[in-house]
């Protein structure tokens, strides 16, 4: 991929530019955290884009699903984690309870912790990326959002590069064989952390269910505002500026990566998202939630809908652990130490840090375990006061310490609270002043004190504050009451509770998911395993060609419209950004072709005989007489021709954009957006389905056109008789320019939309016939999974006689299911 900049047109079209970022609603401080001014313009602007939601009032704890779920179906499920080994031990807790269901489990993450991975008895693949270098990063530009002179830097191009590297790898871990074992596996679901990015474009190309967990607020509440935003505002709602802080931040995050992602989202056959839709997809296709901290901790808010759960923090089976004899003899010597330790934390001066905590240490006369981490402090040796450590399981650890001060990583603040222990948070970026501030608003501890502020003065106050009663009496009542939850349990209880398990079962082999849909059956359809398809086609009772995929969760990103003219100045914005993009293409394809080639040359010209250089009397000589001159010339016409022709596609794209935006785009945000108005009024809008093809464009713009119509002209009398039931006279004049105005906007939407859904259904179908690059691999990765789990069944006849037997009585009685 060229290592290009981002795209900052909508940014600093709303004013956000490097001078102006903080006047203008947003300004990245030091400490990673964002300055949002919800009374500014742009925030304004962005707060209107946000759905609001007022949530279901439910049951703050997921308690309730901490008994089992079931599920029979065994599935592939491949858990995509971004982050430090902190992020990525919950998920391993996790894998191990799913097995014990049956599923088959890979975790894909940074390659570094591969050996961390195996030793569980997961499956691992690699999707790259380097968390040190992403933990030196972090610490150097803290916070999810550089600042905006940042972004052209060439570090952040480096991180872009390991962006675009781990959502390939992400895509790999979904569709690609074992490396270790070389055995196929195509995924047929997906768990992910929000970091790794990939998650709904891996589960929209495939088609299967996807399911987020992770260990900080990431769903827009009003309870309590966004981890990494810092709040200004004086007109605005506090619970409305809490609900908007996480599409702030969304949103400037959002324009650092779209680019990328969309880029990305080309090579799966996947159509771009628009930018008014990427920043909160998840929210907006309502992807099930799993949020692994305590309700004890932090309840549920009440306006989180059904699909998102908080379960408890993730723990592992306490480890069998041995102590090294320095280790034990150091704790048995005298009274319980302090731990210190920021774990993957990379710190810029390790040996200042050093000196900083032994000030402090030896200031109050306490004793002290420093882990080293991979800032690897310490360099001293070990002694009666202080002792250094390398790595050492803090599940056990924690039991023999009086308090932990730490980074603030969700993994070691849960273990530091799962045992009792009060604990001083060191926030570096990230969710980590979160935590602090949670832990100190539970009495645990004091307030975080941010890494840039410590002195060893207030580190030792921070730890005088942990050693008093008060505070470890909290501690260990918030310890007893997390005693009483199963996090992994209640999360794996929510992911089965999610799943379609019913609609992703296989009619022949009902413990198997399906993936195949027959596409000559008889109604109900016959949905067939991997294996059961393999195996029915070598008994010769169905041919490869007889199947076609089953999408069990398909996902469509549609560009909402919220009215007539924001929706035509959108359109027209893109279309312009599109042609103005393409237009720039017509030069730019060329001048990067010949980049790439030095002085036009493809290949390396052919040597003389003698391996030298021709002597100089060839300035005398013809030219095409020389060895190699020929090859010189064909390369430089090779060269100019492909950029001839990237310079052609270029100025063919430049066309297309016009009419397409002209001839399909224009007109369908004018339809959707007339749809829409009644809503502004507090009307129902009818959901007509989603357009996937021509078909359904022409199925959509018939319902649309009969109900608009129908809508509308009987707007007239129902709404001002409405209005009057509830608000007397007043209501009547309400009802009559609701009435009027639905008639204009329901029947024009009407009108029009017969000609805009059946042109949109139309291109989303050609799109599809003409990107199928990643359809037919995904096909033949399951026609593959499906020989190997045929040639190695574990009960080999016996499975392939119920194989059969089951089908041929589907098939045969027309039933939707057998079960043996």
């Amino acid at each position: 991929m060229e290592d290009q900049p981002p795209r900052y047109s909508m940014l600093e079209a709303a004013g956000w530019s490097d001078d102006k970022w903080s006047q203008n609603g947003a300004n990245v401080n030091d400490d990673g955290r964002i300055e949002v001014d919800l009374d500014s313009k742009v925030c304004r602007t962005v707060a209107k884009l946000l759905p609001i939601s007022h949530g279901e009032q439910r049951p703050a704890s997921v308690r309730d699903r901490t008994e089992p779920v079931s599920c029979d179906v065994q599935l592939n499920i491949v858990i995509q984690v971004v982050g430090s080994r902190g992020d990525v031990q919950p998920f391993i807790a996790l894998g191990n309870e799913l097995q014990l269901y049956g599923h088959r489990v890979r975790l894909a993450t940074h390659p570094v912790f591969e050996s961390f991975v195996l030793e569980s008895g997961l499956e691992f693949y690699p999707i790259g990326g380097d968390p040190s270098e992403l933990m030196a990063y972090m610490v150097k530009n803290p916070g999810l959002i550089p600042q905006m002179k940042s972004l052209r830097s060439g570090e952040i191009q480096r991180k872009r590069a390991m962006v675009a590297e781990m959502l390939q790898g992400c895509w790999g871990s979904c569709i690609s064989d074992d490396p270790v074992s070389q055995v196929p596996f195509v995924a047929d679901a997906i768990i992910a952390n929000p970091p790794s990015f990939a998650h709904i474009h891996c589960a929209q190309a495939l088609s299967i269910p996807l399911h987020l967990m992770f260990t900080m607020p990431w769903s827009s509440t009003q309870a309590f505002p966004h981890p990494l935003a810092n709040l200004k505002y004086s007109t605005t709602e506090p619970k409305m500026a809490n609900y908007i802080s996480y599409g702030v931040v969304e949103w400037m995050t959002w324009q650092g990566l779209g680019d990328v992602i969309n880029e990305w989202r080309s090579s799966l056959s996947l159509e771009p998202i628009p930018e008014t839709e990427g920043p909160c997809l998840a929210e907006t296709l309502k992807v099930p939630f799993t949020y692994c901290w305590s309700p004890s901790l932090m309840p549920k808010p009440s306006d989180w809908k059904s699909n998102i759960d908080v379960c408890g923090f993730f723990f592992r089976s306490l480890p069998d652990y041995t102590p090294p004899p320095d280790l034990d003899s150091f704790l048995q010597k005298g009274s319980p130490p302090v731990y210190i330790g920021f774990g993957s934390i990379v710190i810029e001066d390790p040996v200042a840090m050093t000196n900083m905590i032994l000030q402090a240490v030896k200031s109050l006369g306490i004793r002290a375990i420093i882990s080293r981490g991979w800032s690897n402090i310490g360099e001293a040796a070990s002694d009666d006061q202080v002792f250094y450590l390398g790595d050492c399981p803090h599940e056990w650890l924690f039991q023999h310490v009086a308090a932990v001060i730490h980074h603030g990583g969700a993994g070691t603040t849960a273990c530091g609270l799962r045992f009792g222990r009060t604990t001083t948070i060191i926030p570096f970026f990230g969710d980590q002043l979160f935590w602090g501030n949670l832990v100190a608003s539970c009495g645990l501890g004091p307030r975080p004190i941010p890494y840039r502020s410590l002195t060893s003065q207030n580190l030792a106050e921070a730890i005088q504050f942990c050693l008093r009663p008060e505070a470890q009496s909290a501690a260990h009542d918030i310890s007893s009451r997390m005693s009483h939850e199963n996090g992994v349990a209640a999360a794996v209880a929510s992911f089965h509770c999610h799943l379609p398990v019913d609609d992703m079962r296989c009619n022949a082999l009902p413990s198997k998911p399906a993936v195949w849909k027959l596409k000559k059956s008889s109604k109900p359809p016959i949905y067939l395993s991997k294996i059961a398809a393999e195996v029915l086609i070598n008994h010769h009772r169905l041919k490869q060609s007889d199947l076609q995929p089953y999408l069990v969760n398909q996902i469509f990103i549609q560009n909402r419209r919220w009215d007539p003219i924001t929706g035509t100045a959108s359109s027209l914005i893109g279309t312009s950004t599109d042609m103005l993009k393409a237009t720039g293409d017509i030069v730019y394809k060329p001048y990067q072709e010949f980049r790439r080639v030095p002085n036009g040359q493809s290949e390396p010209a052919v040597p003389s005989p003698s391996g030298s250089r021709a002597p100089s009397i060839a300035s005398s000589t013809d030219a095409s007489s020389l060895p190699g001159s020929g090859a010189k010339k064909s390369s430089k016409l090779r060269t100019t021709g492909v950029a001839m022709e990237g310079s052609a596609k270029s100025f063919g794209k430049v066309v297309g954009y016009w009419y397409k935006g002209m001839l399909i785009d224009m007109p369908l945000a004018v339809s959707e957006g007339l749809r829409a108005v009644p809503q502004l009024y507090g009307d129902e809008v009818r959901d007509h389905g989603t357009i996937r093809d021509w078909k359904s464009g022409a199925t959509f713009a018939g319902n649309n056109f009969v109900h608009g119509m129908a809508d509308g002209f009987s707007g007239i009398f129902t709404q001002p008789y409405k209005g009057g039931q509830e608000e007397g006279a007043k209501g009547v004049m309400k009802g009559l320019a609701k009435g009027t105005l639905g008639v204009t906007t329901k029947v024009s939407s009407a009108a029009l939309g017969l000609v805009a859904y059946p042109a949109h259904g139309m291109m989303k179908s050609l799109y599809t016939a003409t990107h199928s690059k990643t359809r037919k691999q995904v096909f033949q990765a399951r026609i593959q999974e499906g020989r190997y789990l045929a040639e190695h069944s574990a009960n080999g006849r016996k499975d392939y006689q119920q194989i059969i037997r089951n089908f041929e009585a589907v098939y045969r009685n027309n039933v939707d299911s057998v079960y043996p």
